[in-house]
């Protein structure tokens, strides 16, 4: 008997939901999966390049159109509307949301609570009932002013 590891359980996934999407799973998007799923935190194409050498940036971005069409991968805009990639919640294993700093354009996780999950929820149920749309998921971007900044004398981010 073969057990499957969690990058078998992970590639598996990811490979049924390209073919469910009439997508192949080819190498290179094979690696770009592998790239984001060892990580601790959305990575900018940069990062992602410096950890799939010799893949042309044109193709990356090509291929986090499909994944990301597909619900493997997630985008976060960042400072200037600069792309952080990262595995779904559903694919990572878990939820969480972001915190954007307005000054260098960096992307973090951040856990959420249980106080703020159930209050979302309520949110949701509320936004349904007066849209009638059917809410499945929520994501929340906090914007501030990252530690680095701060320390280097940039003015913290003002909530609006």
């Amino acid at each position: 008997m073969v057990l499957m590891t969690e990058t078998d359980q992970l590639h598996e996934m990811v490979g049924g939901r390209l073919a469910r999407s009439g997508q192949r799973y080819t190498d290179g998007r094979r690696d770009l999966v592998d790239a984001l799923a060892d990580q601790d935190g959305p990575l900018s194409m940069a990062a992602i390049l410096e950890r799939v050498p010799g893949m042309p940036q044109s193709s990356a971005y090509r291929h986090l159109t499909v994944l990301a069409s597909c619900g493997v991968v997630h985008r976060i805009a960042g400072a200037d509307d600069v792309g952080f990639f990262e595995l779904t919640d559903e694919l990572s294993g878990r939820h969480h949301h972001h915190v954007l700093c307005g000054e260098c354009g960096s992307v973090g996780d951040i856990e959420s609570s249980d106080d703020l999950e159930d209050a979302l929820a309520r949110a949701a149920r509320i936004t349904a009932s007066r849209t009638g749309y059917a809410i499945d998921a929520h994501r929340i971007d906090l914007v501030g002013t990252c530690p680095d900044c701060l320390s280097s004398g940039a003015a913290p981010v003002r909530a609006g």
